[in-house]
């Protein structure tokens, strides 16, 4: 596993890459990715900067966990980049030509990958590659 269990060493890889994207230093493949997801959200500079990397971040504050958020991205960007689920890689490219815009296609991406975690969290099970990508699919229509 890349990133390990703990919350807050997951955390700390995200406020690492920042920190040394800022600072122009040189970024492994993994931190290049994670600072150019960061770089996409502004909303989440000071919480990634932040020195407390403990903070809850609760829907019923009304508060989107902005480390979840960036993850959700990355677990787009890694399942186009090895096209699975099949076809996904086309989603992506149809979706970003059809809005203009990568970014707007991944957050459509991620409220689909969302829906099939939680479901499958929900149901103990794994997630539905299947129902995934017919939800990815009608982003293209």
């Amino acid at each position: 596993m890349i990133f390990g269990q703990d919350r807050n060493e997951l955390r700390a890889m995200y406020r690492d890459a920042w920190l040394k994207f800022i600072a122009r230093t040189p970024l492994t493949p993994l931190e290049a990715q994670i600072s150019a997801v960061v770089e996409w959200h502004p909303e989440y500079h000071e919480a990634v900067s932040d020195a407390d990397l403990d903070k809850d971040y609760t829907p019923d504050g009304g508060q989107t966990n902005p480390f979840l958020h960036m993850g959700l991205h990355l677990g787009i960007r890694e399942q186009v980049a090895t096209r699975r689920p099949a076809g996904i890689e086309r989603v992506f490219s149809d979706l970003s030509e059809k809005l203009g815009d990568a970014h707007a296609a991944e957050h459509r991406m991620i409220d689909c990958l969302a829906e099939t975690l939680w479901e499958a969290q929900s149901r103990n099970t794994a997630p539905d590659e299947k129902k995934y990508l017919e939800r990815l699919l009608r982003l293209t229509r």
